[in-house]
């Protein structure tokens, strides 16, 4: 069952949620020197408006490729995804994709490449008003004329957030966004990512190898597992509800089970214990 998240007077005002996803039987296979080769397999989800799902699960699980059939890179072998009951087109514009590296175009400054997120047949003055808002939501306002070797990956990443955005899409998708960075500018980043939610909530895909991350900020944890074409398991291993209120308490002890269950389904063995030092 759902956690029920309850909803303050300031979250009232902002802008309605859009985006919700359904997944129907997806599978997706790539063929193989020796044969079909099963990545993905019987996928059900449904995804509502609004909401923040991390997407966890060992290397070759299918995480990667379940962001690039949400987004309309690519097709399922079988199965349907839809965003608000129509079928996903290719490019479509309804999702946008953030990835680990920010892939800026290092000879345009940073507003310009937040530019490049803008829908064409967007007036100029849209262009402008939207990319200057977009650039103050990140905080990087004062950074708007700064070529991408000028600014810290930090700053990139947050110039990538905002290109994201910049279509106002229903759907985020984010591809292990925050990898790349040092330990303290993920935690800011997690917080920025939530601040931006807050202000546009659109749904929220992110694929991530941080535990810690997919429980501070998703409101449910997709864990996949790798499959074989021997087997006809699906690809969802469990999907876990987090209870609570964003933003949450990183050093909550609530979520000690949690987190356990979670690496534990990743193959982590939380309970082997260090060994005596001998002497």
């Amino acid at each position: 069952m759902s956690a029920v998240l309850t909803v303050s007077d300031a979250a009232r005002s902002t802008p309605a949620p859009r985006g919700a996803v359904s997944l129907s039987g997806v599978s997706r296979t790539f063929a193989g020197a020796s044969g079909p080769v099963p990545v993905l397999r019987d996928v059900d989800l449904a995804f509502r408006p609004g909401e923040i799902i991390a997407v966890v699960g060992p290397s070759g699980c299918g995480k990667s490729t379940l962001l690039r059939l949400l987004a309309g890179l690519d097709a399922p072998t079988g199965g349907s995804v839809t965003v608000d009951g129509t079928p996903l087109r290719d490019t479509d514009d309804r999702t946008a994709v953030a990835f680990q590296e920010p892939r800026l175009l290092p000879w345009r400054s940073i507003a310009q490449n937040v530019h490049l997120g803008m829908p064409r047949g967007t007036s100029r003055g849209e262009v402008s008003s939207r990319v200057a808002e977009l650039l103050e939501l990140v905080g990087l306002t004062g950074a708007a004329a700064l070529r991408p070797r000028e600014v810290s990956g930090g700053m990139a990443q947050r110039a990538s957030l905002a290109r994201a955005l910049a279509r106002g899409p229903e759907v985020l998708l984010l591809d292990e966004p925050f990898g790349a960075l040092d330990a303290l500018t993920r935690l800011r980043m997690q917080d920025l990512l939530l601040d931006i939610h807050s202000a546009e909530p659109t749904t929220v895909v992110l694929v991530t190898h941080d535990v810690e991350e997919a429980l501070y900020l998703a409101d449910r944890v997709l864990q996949l597992r790798a499959i074989d074409a021997d087997s006809e398991d699906s690809s969802i291993a469990r999907v876990i509800d987090v209870p609570g209120i964003r933003p949450r308490d990183r050093a909550d002890r609530g979520f000690t089970n949690l987190r356990a269950e979670l690496l534990d389904g990743l193959g982590v063995d939380t309970h082997r214990s260090t060994p005596q030092e001998t002497r």
